[in-house]
């Protein structure tokens, strides 16, 4: 199994566990709003614009709230554990890792970080490593929206981020899947150990990150 598809399994049983009205670390989301917003990304790409163009918002919404109310909770995680149609781009083994891996990886940590005592997973070496490959390749368009220069530090030294001219900066350090998090915009829920002056660090903390 792919480690996209793993997430996807391992969400599926979560949700199925949880039930449609667990809160998730998506504001204003409970399990139900993401299971239709994953479904209306991979079965709706008529409808899933709104997910990046704020003008197109408005439609997506709808969509996706159609999509919540029209299928039983059993039907909506059995679309969400099906994964996209076959004629879906998605399906495609290339876009699968560039892209379902992350997308699914938080989305499974929305759900899991939301609910009273959680603990970061041992993930295995090599998804470790392909999550790093995608956040340093990635993070300046994730953190671009930063209003300070952003450092991502592996634990293991490496570094990535998006730092220009010579204004402040803070380092973020952790672990490729909290570092994920964090660029994600889910600061307050990544483990995560930060270096700089506080009203940096501040600004980092609250910026308005991910794709």
């Amino acid at each position: 199994m792919t480690y996209a598809g793993a997430e996807r399994a391992a969400l599926s049983d979560l949700l199925d566990d949880l039930g449609p009205d667990a809160p998730t670390l998506c504001e204003g989301w409970t399990t139900a709003d993401l299971a239709a917003h994953i479904v209306l990304r991979e079965h709706r790409p008529d409808a899933a614009g709104g997910i990046v163009i704020k003008p197109l918002a408005g439609y997506t919404r709808s969509v996706q709230d159609k999509i919540k109310k029209g299928r039983a909770w059993p039907a909506l995680v059995g679309s969400v554990r099906q994964g996209p149609p076959r004629w879906s781009p998605y399906r495609l083994p290339v876009l699968e890792s560039l892209v379902n891996h992350l997308e699914l990886f938080v989305h499974h940590e929305d759900v899991r970080r939301a609910q009273p005592g959680w603990e970061p997973r041992e993930l295995p070496a090599g998804q470790e490593e392909d999550i790093w490959k995608r956040v340093s390749g990635g993070a300046r368009l994730m953190l671009r929206r930063s209003p300070v220069g952003i450092v991502l530090r592996h634990t293991d030294g490496r570094t990535a981020g998006a730092v220009s001219g010579t204004g402040p900066r803070v380092t973020v350090t952790g672990d490729p899947a909290e570092l994920l998090m964090f660029a994600f915009g889910r600061q307050d829920h990544a483990r995560v150990a930060y270096e700089g002056d506080e009203t940096s660090i501040a600004k980092a903390r609250s910026a308005t990150l991910g794709l």
